[in-house]
């Protein structure tokens, strides 16, 4: 039997967290005066705290306190902390569970490799952290995407060659991440922006069991 390890990005992969993290940053820009856009939210994505609120007080022509800098970031995860408390399994995307299951059902080795930190609660919240075996978070790394790190890390601890690994990640750092760890990277989203991994699906509906096993027999 062949058994690879499929590796999980959890935001915009499994729960779309993403609407959480904009409305607390916009809350954080709002609260000292700075207009925040989703197009601008989208420069924020897979970017550090710190880098991030750099950028919104650029944006702003803002400058503040290193007291105020380090209670703002504080402040936006305590607000981001009280929209994930709220969420249940209603919130995991379509069809990520049947995907699960079937990689479960044929003793397959599922991680997940994600920057969060809060990647575990979440994953009790919406009733899934034990289908992993391994779970690679932001408390585990020191080398943000695209470094492969993350995703090497959750190879080691599945005892899986780099090459017999699959990753679903929705962030282009993320796909080149995957793809410097020579592992098979699945883009789920849109093909323009993620058009340098191996395969690219909408989401999860598009990708039938037939497609898993392929992955597998390989």
């Amino acid at each position: 039997m062949n058994k690879k390890g499929f590796i999980f990005d959890l935001d915009g992969v499994i729960v779309d967290t993403a609407k959480y993290h904009f409305l607390a940053w916009k809350n954080l820009a709002n609260s000292i005066g700075i207009d925040f856009t989703h197009e601008q939210n989208e420069q924020l994505k897979g970017v550090s705290r710190i880098k991030s609120l750099e950028k919104i007080l650029a944006w702003g022509n803002k400058t503040i306190s290193d007291t105020e800098f380090q209670q703002l970031m504080h402040d936006k995860n305590e607000d981001y902390l009280q929209y994930i408390n709220k969420m249940d399994a209603s919130e995991i995307l379509p069809d990520v569970s049947r995907v699960l299951d079937f990689l479960i059902e044929g003793n397959q080795a599922i991680a997940l490799g994600s920057a969060s930190k809060n990647a575990r609660p979440i994953l009790e919240k919406v009733d899934l952290l034990s289908k992993f075996e391994e779970i690679v978070d932001g408390n585990d790394v020191t080398k943000a995407k695209p470094d492969p790190e993350v995703f090497l890390i959750g190879a080691k601890l599945l005892n899986i060659n780099p090459e017999d690994c699959i990753v679903f990640e929705d962030s282009v750092a993320g796909i080149e991440a995957a793809n410097v760890a020579n592992m098979i990277s699945i883009g789920i989203g849109s093909k323009n922006v993620l058009g340098h991994a191996n395969h690219v699906f909408k989401d999860f509906t598009e990708i039938s069991n037939e497609f898993l096993q392929s992955l597998i027999d390989k």
